[in-house]
């Protein structure tokens, strides 16, 4: 539906396919259209987002004043297992978020519900490939050289979290599925009380009934399938244009289907997995507790930024593949580059923020001064670190969008596991700068990859990637959902 806003602005601008006409970039009434266009589907979307991320950093901020050991077994646990695994099944469901969104796009809207119902499948057998991770987290992360201590405590939390795992196959197609409509307002709402909700349960389960980090397990399997069973109703009982019930027609085709997932899951996890790497490293350094708890906090907050830049990541990505899907070229690239332009500003100010207090950074996650120092050191790495995460996830928002997430997916490789980590690595214990050279080797091979994807933005040929969108849908919308 088009916003009212957009009215008084788009007459001469639109030309009678729906496409732009001429378009500039420093005219502002088509900045503004597409303004509100973004920002009415990135709003609710980087809120829902940053709520379900914080339902990880709230448990996070809760078991670390049981003490530093504790506070750097759950955030192990959390940065490395639990973001593994939701990378990966983020990233095997970002498939969903092209095919629904250029369906969407093309008026085929009957699709949806089986593209999803096929999404729910495969995140679901997912689900068992990461069991194995779940059960033996103390002996992977001992293997990957982390603290006794600490690992022990993050495999008995990861353990108790497994039911939280399964969640993530109804809640990921369900978002995903709403988000290629944006029917966004409903995702905000059910995040916000789910957020409030797991707040609520940790300060009882841990504080009031003694239950440690039994308790906070217990709150986050609860959260996470109240969440998901929330959205599910909504897309049965109030989506029946996209949702018609289930049909076998979910099995058709699955191999194209998985196919595009795993490029997406490659893609995504590639991106979601550098900084945990990061965080592994670090646990080998001397006083680990101390560096993997410092790195951590540090993360946490460059995560809050980047869970926001995630649901404009989800916004651009359906910008891009509805206009794609509606065949519209000039309207894709120059929802780009405002994307690009508006999220660069707020990533200076974003950064300018964390340097401003960098003194009280870590004051949420702990009271112990050897950490809140710690922490204050690295909040230029910090800073650093959020001015490219601004650019870089509107970047593969594209990506998703148009399709295309093999490329990106050796970017990343290249980049960050062949370049970033080793220089990381070499920075941080040949050259003895400890986390201040990891953290400096991470944000090379951000750089890096930032700046190759620009330079692939930049060369697309928008014409040529509607006529492939095109041939999508003719391929796989003429399916009988019937069957």
């Amino acid at each position: 539906m088009e916003s009212p806003l957009l009215n008084d602005f788009s007459g001469d601008l639109i030309c009678s396919d729906g496409d732009y006409g001429r378009i500039s970039i420093v005219n502002l009434n088509e900045f503004w259209i597409e303004t509100v266009k973004l920002w009415e589907i990135g709003g609710p979307i980087a809120f829902n987002i940053m709520c379900q991320y914080g339902l990880y950093a709230v448990t996070v901020a809760f078991c670390g004043h049981l003490g530093p050991t504790h506070l750097a077994a759950v955030t192990l646990a959390q940065t490395v297992i639990a973001t593994f695994a939701f990378g990966f099944m983020m990233g095997m469901g970002s498939a969903l978020e092209t095919l629904c969104g250029q369906a969407f796009g093309a008026g085929q809207i009957h699709m949806l519900g089986i593209y999803t119902q096929r999404s729910m499948i495969i995140l679901l057998l997912s689900t068992f490939l990461l069991l194995p991770i779940y059960i033996f987290a103390t002996p992977i992360l001992k293997f990957l050289g982390q603290h006794h201590d600490i690992a022990v405590v993050a495999g008995k939390f990861t353990i108790l979290t497994i039911p939280e795992l399964y969640s993530l196959s109804i809640t990921i197609p369900t978002s995903k599925f709403l988000q290629a409509q944006s029917k966004v307002g409903v995702l905000a709402w059910i995040g916000f009380v789910a957020l409030l909700l797991h707040a609520l349960l940790l300060w009882l389960f841990i504080y009031v009934f003694n239950w440690g980090l039994t308790g906070a397990a217990i709150s986050l399997n609860l959260v996470g399938w109240i969440n998901a069973l929330a959205q599910f109703a909504y897309v049965v009982v109030w989506c029946k244009d996209g949702w018609k019930g289930w049909s076998w027609s979910a099995f058709d085709d699955m191999w194209s289907f998985v196919k595009l997932s795993i490029e997406s899951a490659l893609m995504l996890s590639l991106e979601t997995w550098y900084p945990m790497s990061i965080v592994l490293i670090a646990g080998c350094l001397k006083d680990p507790v101390t560096a993997v708890a410092s790195l951590s906090i540090c993360s946490i907050i460059g995560e809050w930024q980047e869970m926001f830049f995630i649901g404009i990541n989800a916004a651009i990505s359906v910008r891009v593949s509805n206009e794609l899907g509606l065949g519209h070229a000039r309207a894709t690239k120059y929802s780009v580059y405002v994307t690009l332009f508006q999220s660069l500003f707020i990533g200076i100010l974003c950064m300018s923020v964390v340097l401003a207090v960098r003194n009280h950074l870590a004051i949420v996650f702990t009271d112990n001064e050897v950490l809140i120092k710690s922490v204050s050191e690295l909040a230029q790495f910090l800073g650093v670190t959020m001015l490219l995460n601004s650019v870089q996830p509107v970047i593969s928002g594209v990506a998703v969008g148009g399709g295309w997430q093999g490329l990106v997916a050796y970017i990343n490789l290249g980049s960050y596991y062949a370049f970033g980590i080793p220089l990381g690595y070499v920075l941080g214990y040949v050259a003895n700068f400890g986390v201040r050279g990891l953290w400096g080797g991470m944000i090379a091979g951000l750089a890096l990859q930032t700046l190759l994807l620009s330079i692939v933005i930049y060369r697309i040929d928008w014409d040529k990637e509607v006529e492939q969108t095109t041939k999508r849908m003719r391929l796989w919308g003429d399916q009988d959902i019937g069957k």
